[in-house]
Protein backbone atom coordinates (compact mmCIF):
# COMPACT_ATOMS: atom_id res chain seq x y z
CA UNK A 1 0.00 0.00 0.00
CA UNK A 2 1.31 3.10 -1.01
CA UNK A 3 -0.02 6.60 0.24
CA UNK A 4 0.92 10.21 -1.46
CA UNK A 5 1.30 13.37 0.04
CA UNK A 6 1.90 16.18 -1.75
CA UNK A 7 2.12 20.18 -0.83
CA UNK A 8 2.22 23.42 -3.14
CA UNK A 9 5.98 22.79 -3.16
CA UNK A 10 7.96 20.16 -4.76
CA UNK A 11 9.10 18.07 -2.02
CA UNK A 12 7.61 14.61 -2.75
CA UNK A 13 6.78 11.37 -0.12
CA UNK A 14 5.10 8.46 0.76
CA UNK A 15 4.26 5.68 3.11
CA UNK A 16 4.61 2.16 1.83
CA UNK A 17 3.40 -0.49 4.41
CA UNK A 18 5.59 -4.15 3.96
CA UNK A 19 4.18 -6.88 5.28
CA UNK A 20 6.74 -9.95 6.14
CA UNK A 21 6.58 -13.26 7.64
CA UNK A 22 9.02 -14.68 10.36
CA UNK A 23 8.55 -17.97 12.19
CA UNK A 24 4.89 -17.65 11.25
CA UNK A 25 4.43 -14.37 12.67
CA UNK A 26 3.60 -11.75 10.47
CA UNK A 27 4.40 -8.01 10.72
CA UNK A 28 3.67 -4.86 9.13
CA UNK A 29 6.34 -2.45 8.55
CA UNK A 30 6.24 1.25 7.40
CA UNK A 31 8.72 3.56 5.41
CA UNK A 32 8.03 6.93 5.23
CA UNK A 33 10.40 7.86 2.03
CA UNK A 34 10.96 10.56 -0.55
CA UNK A 35 12.81 13.46 -1.97
CA UNK A 36 13.36 17.17 0.13
CA UNK A 37 13.35 19.78 -2.21
CA UNK A 38 13.65 23.98 -1.69
CA UNK A 39 12.06 24.36 -5.13
CA UNK A 40 8.81 25.79 -5.24
CA UNK A 41 5.82 25.30 -7.96
CA UNK A 42 5.90 28.35 -10.52
CA UNK A 43 2.39 30.25 -10.26
CA UNK A 44 1.29 28.39 -7.34
CA UNK A 45 -2.13 29.91 -5.77
CA UNK A 46 -0.55 29.08 -2.35
CA UNK A 47 1.39 32.08 -0.46
CA UNK A 48 4.45 29.84 0.24
CA UNK A 49 7.73 31.64 2.45
CA UNK A 50 9.36 28.32 2.72
CA UNK A 51 9.69 24.92 1.25
CA UNK A 52 11.62 21.48 2.29
CA UNK A 53 9.20 20.19 4.48
CA UNK A 54 7.52 16.39 4.55
CA UNK A 55 4.93 14.89 6.44
CA UNK A 56 2.48 12.13 7.29
CA UNK A 57 -0.14 12.37 9.48
CA UNK A 58 -3.30 10.18 10.97
CA UNK A 59 -6.56 10.28 9.92
CA UNK A 60 -8.47 12.68 12.42
CA UNK A 61 -9.19 10.09 15.17
CA UNK A 62 -12.71 9.10 15.40
CA UNK A 63 -13.47 10.10 19.40
CA UNK A 64 -9.85 10.63 21.54
CA UNK A 65 -7.12 8.69 22.49
CA UNK A 66 -6.40 8.75 25.79
CA UNK A 67 -2.90 8.68 27.04
CA UNK A 68 -3.57 10.24 30.26
CA UNK A 69 -2.36 7.00 32.06
CA UNK A 70 0.67 6.83 30.39
CA UNK A 71 4.01 9.56 30.09
CA UNK A 72 6.12 8.77 27.08
CA UNK A 73 6.01 7.76 23.49
CA UNK A 74 7.74 4.70 22.42
CA UNK A 75 8.88 4.34 18.62
CA UNK A 76 11.20 1.84 16.74
CA UNK A 77 12.86 3.18 14.04
CA UNK A 78 15.62 2.66 11.79
CA UNK A 79 16.93 5.59 10.43
CA UNK A 80 19.07 7.77 7.87
CA UNK A 81 20.65 10.34 9.93
CA UNK A 82 18.37 12.91 9.29
CA UNK A 83 15.87 14.45 12.34
CA UNK A 84 12.31 13.95 12.01
CA UNK A 85 9.40 15.64 13.98
CA UNK A 86 7.08 13.57 16.39
CA UNK A 87 3.83 15.96 16.45
CA UNK A 88 0.96 14.70 18.92
CA UNK A 89 -2.66 16.71 17.98
CA UNK A 90 -4.89 17.58 20.91
CA UNK A 91 -8.34 19.01 20.68
CA UNK A 92 -7.96 22.83 20.65
CA UNK A 93 -8.65 24.15 23.83
CA UNK A 94 -9.00 27.55 22.51
CA UNK A 95 -12.58 28.12 20.58
CA UNK A 96 -12.21 31.36 19.28
CA UNK A 97 -13.65 32.05 15.95
CA UNK A 98 -11.13 31.17 13.13
CA UNK A 99 -9.40 29.33 15.40
CA UNK A 100 -10.61 25.33 14.37
CA UNK A 101 -7.15 23.90 13.91
CA UNK A 102 -6.07 21.18 16.86
CA UNK A 103 -3.26 22.04 19.08
CA UNK A 104 0.11 20.81 18.07
CA UNK A 105 3.31 19.25 20.59
CA UNK A 106 6.28 18.92 18.87
CA UNK A 107 9.06 16.51 19.92
CA UNK A 108 12.29 16.15 17.70
CA UNK A 109 13.52 12.28 16.77
CA UNK A 110 16.87 11.72 15.63
CA UNK A 111 18.06 7.88 14.68
CA UNK A 112 22.02 7.69 13.14
CA UNK A 113 21.52 5.89 9.61
CA UNK A 114 21.55 1.90 9.66
CA UNK A 115 20.03 0.37 12.75
CA UNK A 116 17.24 -0.15 14.05
CA UNK A 117 16.81 2.15 17.38
CA UNK A 118 13.72 2.49 20.05
CA UNK A 119 13.36 5.87 20.80
CA UNK A 120 11.55 7.11 24.19
CA UNK A 121 9.65 10.50 24.77
CA UNK A 122 8.54 11.55 27.66
CA UNK A 123 5.27 13.16 27.31
CA UNK A 124 6.58 16.41 29.01
CA UNK A 125 9.13 16.80 26.20
CA UNK A 126 6.79 17.50 23.58
CA UNK A 127 6.67 21.78 22.97
CA UNK A 128 3.73 23.74 22.18
CA UNK A 129 3.78 25.01 18.17
CA UNK A 130 2.13 26.51 15.51
CA UNK A 131 2.68 26.45 11.93
CA UNK A 132 6.27 24.28 12.70
CA UNK A 133 7.63 27.12 15.21
CA UNK A 134 7.30 26.48 19.24
CA UNK A 135 5.02 29.09 20.99
CA UNK A 136 6.19 31.18 24.52
CA UNK A 137 2.87 30.28 25.92
CA UNK A 138 2.16 28.95 29.38
CA UNK A 139 0.11 25.28 28.22
CA UNK A 140 0.16 22.55 29.36
CA UNK A 141 -0.79 19.16 27.13
CA UNK A 142 -4.21 17.85 27.55
CA UNK A 143 -3.25 13.87 27.14
CA UNK A 144 -6.47 12.35 27.10
CA UNK A 145 -7.89 14.10 24.18
CA UNK A 146 -5.37 13.27 21.58
CA UNK A 147 -7.21 13.81 17.98
CA UNK A 148 -4.18 12.48 15.82
CA UNK A 149 -0.70 12.03 15.60
CA UNK A 150 2.59 12.50 12.72
CA UNK A 151 5.88 11.84 11.40
CA UNK A 152 7.56 15.08 9.43
CA UNK A 153 11.13 16.35 8.57
CA UNK A 154 11.92 19.85 7.46
CA UNK A 155 15.35 20.34 4.97
CA UNK A 156 16.47 23.00 8.03
CA UNK A 157 16.72 23.03 11.80
CA UNK A 158 17.18 19.46 14.05
CA UNK A 159 19.51 18.03 16.15
CA UNK A 160 23.33 19.03 15.90
CA UNK A 161 25.25 17.08 13.58
CA UNK A 162 22.21 15.28 11.75
CA UNK A 163 21.93 15.08 8.14
CA UNK A 164 19.66 18.46 7.10
CA UNK A 165 19.11 20.31 3.17
CA UNK A 166 17.60 18.67 0.41
CA UNK A 167 17.47 15.36 -0.72
CA UNK A 168 16.22 11.70 -0.52
CA UNK A 169 15.43 10.59 2.97
CA UNK A 170 13.67 7.50 4.55
CA UNK A 171 12.51 6.71 7.64
CA UNK A 172 11.65 3.11 8.45
CA UNK A 173 9.10 2.49 11.72
CA UNK A 174 8.49 -0.98 13.01
CA UNK A 175 5.91 0.74 15.85
CA UNK A 176 4.96 3.85 17.93
CA UNK A 177 3.52 2.82 21.25
CA UNK A 178 2.51 5.11 24.50
CA UNK A 179 4.13 3.06 27.63
CA UNK A 180 4.74 4.23 31.14
CA UNK A 181 8.22 4.91 32.55
CA UNK A 182 7.92 4.50 35.78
Amino acid sequence: MIEQCCSPGLSSASLEITDSVSGGDTSSTGVFSGNLSLDMSEGSPWRIRRSGFCGMRSKKFDGYIDLDSYDTIAMKLRGDGRTYISTIYTENWVNSPGQEEDNSWQAFVYVPQGSWRILKIPLDSYLPTWKGNVIEANMEMNPSRVVGMSLSLNAEGGVPGAKTGPGDFRLDVDWIKAMRSL
